[in-house]
């Protein structure tokens, strides 16, 4: 094998060793994937609850980016985009979400994750996501304000696709 060769080679070797841990990530994590609110299971308060939502997770590097698309209440669409978080509690920017600009994130074990979210430095809800057993759903527990300044407490469940 000449240099030029075993250079190619070595090199390929290198990419696909760096792309693996990703791939393996995305195929071993219950978290990834599409997942559609389930709003004869939800509860808004005080409501009214979108027509519809979306939320997406794919993993990214050692993080996991976050993006949810839907129809609000009023049949507008909606798309926020919360980058990609490793879920250290570092404060992590969020755009398309008109109560807060930031979130924090902490994995509590397996299944459970717990966000903070900020509007200009100031908390205004925390939510915990739990994830089924069987990974075919997970629950978002919210509380805090909407971007009104009124008080919610929503619990909603979203079904994998």
């Amino acid at each position: 094998m000449n240099r030029r060769t075993f250079t190619t080679m070595a090199l390929l070797g290198l990419a696909g060793a760096t792309a693996l841990p990703q791939a393996g990530l995305a195929q071993s994590n219950p978290l990834i994937g599409t997942w559609k609110l389930n709003l004869a299971k939800s509860k808004y308060s005080p409501g009214p609850p979108p027509r519809s939502n979306t939320v997406i997770w794919e993993a990214v590097g050692q993080g996991l980016r976050i993006t949810t698309e839907g129809i609000d209440a009023q049949g507008n669409p909606t798309k926020v985009d919360f980058g990609v978080s490793s879920c250290d509690g570092k404060s992590n920017p969020v755009t398309g979400a008109p109560a807060y600009d930031a979130f924090s994130c902490k994995q509590v074990n397996a299944s459970t994750f717990e966000y903070t979210r900020t509007k200009a430095g100031r908390v205004v809800q925390t939510a915990t996501t739990v994830f089924s057993a069987d990974g075919k759903s997970f629950t978002v527990t919210t509380t805090g304000v909407d971007e009104k300044g009124q008080q919610i407490n929503n619990v909603t469940v979203y079904d994998k696709q």
